[in-house]
């Protein structure tokens, strides 16, 4: 009986790295090339220079890591990244940087898996299966080790040299490029991926000894949370992937908010976020430094507003319906709501944000302290917007019924989003409520800020992440509005009707922080009345007024008997 063999074919280790680079260069770095021919802007010797810089440098390092035993795996790695990251930066204009790996890193599995696609597994199977079976299969052809050195060096150093000149020869125009378009080299893939995933790494080995300093210890109430007469409560809603320039409160030509436009709330129209991604935009929101001072390493090592309000004696609580609270929450009372499965509200890991308002009832009935509840919601976390919302609030068909966004028309996922607002509209409305219905025995408000924002398809780029240098306003302009109970209006001193007068004022989340303090009237050094987004119209208590401490910390001068402002309505009557 004859037996037939496939015999398989055999190369050398400089044709397949040869080929390797090709194919890396080639078919995985779409988004590079064309986002490269738009930045050079037709200086064609500079963009040539550069591409073919790229291949031999690509091909250098690839043909030193072409040892035996060594070469496949590598190589086989590289496609793989290669091929994934192309899938998400072609199909939505994402960023594979730094801070997506984070946002990678620390996502559950239930968000994950709206990304597992049929489109990313067969794309792939394509791009990163066939090509891997195929290195796999083939024999590669090595010379002894000196051999091998000595000739893979004949290839490396003329590579590298060749590319230095052609980067030399056009220097110019390819810094300049680079510089105004940071973003360019991060998209080269696999360098881009790779050196961004080390970054990471790096970055959290720093950290791992890392000691958090205490903020705000010498933090405690004033007059008016003293002589309240009733616990003061203040719900923050931080929210998720709302942009603000869907919101009808915001001139939305959609009807988006009709619950909190029958509700007295203010509303700020010019608001800013610190990051495009929640693990930048969270922690930033809730520390103590402004976007321009902000890092991860600042804000990991120094406490943040819920350890400063915990000093001064406030109860803060955290409920999350979300990936969790990237550790602003790690020393206050924190649950999931994603964890009670038996809920109708909840699905395959995830829960509907109507999950937090029974509880919130039943929490605001049995509140004897000042508090502060944080709602952390899913919001409008994308690309399965679809999921947001129940059907009752489907308002807007056709809408976008799945999580490959490019099987949508443009017009379906903006529907399926607009849902997602009407959607937390609803939300905040019933958290308002829920607030006004406990007025007897609380004085409540509710504050609520997006994170970031999401892009819905505009010039080619959808969800969020994108580098914050280069981000859209669809990612950075996000919703910020408040309400006030009647009971807290009078006790904390609030004139919402001063406070609607500044609505179009810049505000950023720089704000979050001391506004939540001078909402819980919260008195520490750390407090920045010029970052308090309330504090211009709210009335300064008469019986603190006169004490020598007001004034050193307001800046007023010498202690001087002041009479009861009259009523204003506009916030220069309070400077």
């Amino acid at each position: 009986m004859t037996i037939f063999r496939i015999r398989r074919p055999e190369i050398g280790s400089i044709a397949l790295t040869a080929i390797v680079t090709l194919y890396l260069l080639l078919l995985t770095n779409n988004s590079f090339w064309s986002h490269a021919i738009v930045y050079f802007d037709r200086a064609w010797p500079g963009l040539l220079s550069l591409g073919a810089a790229l291949c031999l440098t690509t091909f250098a390092v690839l043909t030193s890591l072409s040892m035996k035993y060594v070469m496949k795996p590598v190589i086989i790695l590289l496609i793989v990244i290669s091929a994934a990251a192309a899938y998400f930066t072609d199909s939505f204009g994402v960023v594979i940087d730094k801070g997506m790996i984070g946002n990678a890193a620390v996502t559950t599995g239930a968000e994950a898996s709206h990304l597992l696609t049929g489109s990313l597994l067969l794309h792939l199977a394509l791009y990163a299966l066939i090509p891997s079976l195929l290195i796999i299969w083939i024999k590669v052809r090595h010379r002894r080790f000196l051999a091998k050195a000595a000739v893979n060096f004949l290839f490396i150093a003329p590579a590298l040299v060749l590319s230095g000149a052609l980067i030399y020869a056009n220097f110019a125009t390819i810094a300049y490029a680079l510089r105004e378009h940071r973003d360019l080299m991060v998209r080269f893939n696999p360098a881009g991926p790779v050196t961004s995933a080390v970054r990471y790494a790096l970055s959290t080995y720093r950290e791992r000894n890392l000691v958090v300093q205490p903020l705000g210890t010498d933090a405690k109430g004033g007059t008016r949370i003293a002589n309240a007469g009733k616990p003061i409560v203040v719900v923050v809603v931080a929210g998720e992937t709302a942009r603000a320039m869907n919101f009808s409160l915001n001139g939305y030509h959609r009807e988006t908010n009709p619950e909190l436009k029958a509700l007295e709330v203010v509303n700020y129209r010019n608001t800013t976020s610190c990051g495009t991604a929640t693990a930048v935009s969270l922690p930033c929101m809730f520390s103590v430094y402004p976007r321009k001072q902000y890092s991860d390493w600042k804000a990991r090592s120094t406490e943040n507003l819920v350890n400063v309000l915990t000093h001064a004696g406030v109860s803060v609580t955290w409920w999350d319906n979300n990936t969790g609270s990237k550790g602003i929450a790690d020393l206050i009372s924190f649950a999931s709501m994603t964890r009670q499965k038996k809920n109708p509200l909840c699905k395959n890991g995830e829960c509907l944000d109507e999950i937090f308002l029974d509880q919130l009832d039943r929490k605001l009935g049995a509140t004897t302290a000042n508090s502060v509840i944080v709602l952390h919601q899913l919001g409008s976390h994308g690309p399965s917007y679809y999921l947001r919302y129940p059907e009752a609030f489907r308002r807007f068909t056709p809408d976008c019924r799945t999580a490959e966004l490019m099987r949508c028309s443009t017009e379906e996922i903006v529907n399926a989003y607009d849902n997602t607002i009407l959607y937390t509209d609803h939300i905040l409305a019933s958290v308002a409520r829920l607030l006004e219905k406990h007025q007897d025995r609380i004085a409540g408000a509710m504050i609520y800020m997006s994170d970031h924002g999401e892009s819905l398809g505009e010039n080619g780029i959808y969800l969020h992440g994108a580098p914050y240098a280069i981000a859209p306003k669809e990612q950075t302009q996000v919703p910020f509005l408040a309400w006030f109970s009647k009971p807290y209006q009078a006790a904390m001193g609030i004139d919402t009707g001063c406070l609607a007068n500044d609505a179009d004022e810049p505000r950023s989340h720089d704000n979050l922080f001391h506004t939540v303090l001078g909402m819980m009237d919260v008195r520490t050094k750390v407090y920045n009345r010029n970052l308090d987004a309330f504090a211009a119209c709210t009335r300064p208590d008469v019986r603190e007024k006169t004490t020598p401490a007001y004034h050193a910390a307001q800046n007023l001068g010498p202690t001087a008997p002041v009479d009861e402002p009259p009523r204003a309505r506009s916030a220069a009557d309070f400077l």
